[in-house]
């Protein structure tokens, strides 16, 4: 009788602290904190004219949108790969009376997103968001984080 009472309060120590070491990591674990990443509101121009004051800083800006590119795509020095991303060309703000691109400024966008945006026209209004993650032959480079379409052009019917 004795020996059984004993192997009892040694069964019931160990599970009160086995239930224990599993439940009290959960209870004084913190809940993981997000940063919220602040981007800073540019011309495209500036930083264009500027892009080591940009690199690896968070920018945001409004453009209209000329073109999907491969433009700057598989350039190993700062390498996005052609079958994960596509480009973007914005058009030069400081030409108005027809459209150049602003072709000095690398940006991508992962192509997965892309598609939820192929019926983009030359001439529709964006806001892109996303970070200067090098300044390769002396322009920046990129990527996008957020992608807004703002207006488009009303579509006409081609017949």
């Amino acid at each position: 009788m004795k020996k059984s009472l004993i192997i009892s309060i040694i069964m019931l120590t160990m599970t009160i602290f086995a239930d224990y070491a599993v439940s009290a990591p959960a209870a004084t674990a913190k809940p993981a904190q997000q940063t919220a990443v602040t981007y800073t509101t540019v011309s495209p121009l500036d930083v264009v004219n500027n892009p080591n004051k940009y690199l690896n800083k968070n920018i945001a800006f409004n453009a209209e949108f000329v073109a999907f590119t491969a433009l700057g795509l598989d350039y190993k020095p700062a390498l996005r790969s052609g079958s994960d991303y596509i480009g973007i060309l914005i058009r030069r703000p400081d030409v108005t009376d027809h459209t150049i691109p602003l072709s000095e400024m690398k940006i991508f966008l992962k192509r997965d997103l892309a598609e939820k945006y192929i019926d983009l026209d030359s001439g529709d209004k964006i806001k892109i968001e996303g970070k200067v993650f090098s300044t390769a032959l002396s322009d920046p480079w990129v990527d996008i984080t957020k992608f807004t379409v703002l207006t488009q052009k009303p579509k006409t019917d081609k017949k």
